[in-house]
């Protein structure tokens, strides 16, 4: 079965210059995508976590084309989108639309919020049965905001409305595919819960797939059916949101994990794994393993070569090259080289 979304060896580098205005040169990169690949299915919910700055919002806008790859392929439905241009692109975002993790600059503090949804409909040149406004008001309702709400504005709404607005907004054209970039981070807890239990029931109700991109992975858990966790521009580990929660491999996704806060205050927390070291530049990543230079389960194998790994168990992989983590799979792979 072919996936809805197969991203492969994405990779976006981000040019450093320097030198005089005249003159400006380059003098390195940041690599903030480097080979990310994964996929995600039809009614499927991936989540994609990290660290701030680790390259995921970077994923998400690639994925939207909002940013050219340097390199790699995206394919939506088995088509390689990876280098459509003005009307490819066009059809494209019909499919395939976004949530943006500040609801207040996603917004035109000049548009109103009826305007602000009907926008995409008018963008692709659309006329859904009954008129525009009608299929406004649907969607209005569909993410529990007022009929009259359409002519106020957004400085006349709360976060959590802004975020109903962007919702609703990214499905106007009935995508098959929503790329969500911490779509609650910005939110008061409460909040947080109303607009995870909303999108839950809109993919309920639609099928729609969502590209989840987070940082807090207590929301993760309860939302995504796989996981993929990033570092420094790679996919350290990749695998169904209970078996990554429940029998993390990589070392990088045990610490992420050990740090979850714990609400019972007698909990025990000397299993806290605490990572030494700083975070590596983007423009001038470790050789080889990425993490290496953090890793407590460090081997001099890892300066050498990175790859994701598959660990014997169906859709789980680990980038990682100590074998207590990965198991016989990669060490049999290590010694045919």
């Amino acid at each position: 079965m072919t996936p809805l979304l197969q991203v492969t060896d994405l990779t976006k580098h981000f040019p450093v210059r320097g030198g005089s205005s005249l003159l400006r040169s380059q003098r390195g990169l940041i690599k903030a995508v480097d080979g990310v690949s994964f996929s995600v299915d039809a009614g499927q919910t991936l989540g994609l976590v990290g660290e701030s700055g680790c390259g995921k919002s970077t994923t998400g806008r690639l994925l939207m084309r909002l940013l050219d790859p340097t390199s790699g392929s995206i394919k939506l439905d088995g088509q390689e989108i990876a280098e459509l241009r003005r009307s490819g692109l066009q059809e494209y975002r019909r499919r395939v639309q976004m949530v943006f993790q500040n609801p207040s600059s996603s917004l035109n503090p000049r548009q109103s919020v009826g305007s602000a949804i009907a926008a995409p409909l008018l963008a692709q040149g659309i006329e859904p049965p009954g008129g525009v406004k009608a299929k406004v008001r649907d969607l209005m309702d569909r993410v529990g905001l007022r009929p009259d709400h359409y002519n106020r504005f957004p400085h006349e709404f709360s976060g959590g409305q802004k975020q109903r607005v962007g919702i609703a907004r990214a499905l106007a054209l009935d995508p098959h595919l929503i790329i969500c970039d911490e779509p609650v981070s910005a939110l008061d807890v409460s909040v947080q819960a109303q607009v995870i239990n909303l999108l839950q029931d809109i993919q309920r109700d639609t099928g729609v797939a969502y590209l989840f991109i987070a940082h807090d992975l207590s929301v993760v858990k309860h939302f995504a059916d796989r996981i993929a966790v990033m570092y420094l521009g790679r996919i350290m580990e990749h695998g169904p949101t209970d078996e990554v929660f429940g029998a993390p491999r990589h070392p990088y996704t045990r610490a992420l994990l050990s740090a979850v806060p714990q609400a019972d205050p007698e909990a025990d927390r000397s299993g806290r794994i605490r990572l030494t070291g700083d975070l590596p530049s983007p423009a001038n990543p470790p050789s080889g393993c990425v993490f290496r230079t953090r890793c407590p389960a460090y081997a001099e194998l890892g300066a050498e070569r990175q790859e994701l790994c598959r660990t014997g168990v169906p859709h789980r992989e680990v980038a990682c090259h100590h074998t207590e983590f990965v198991g016989e799979t990669l060490r049999t792979a290590v010694a045919a080289e």
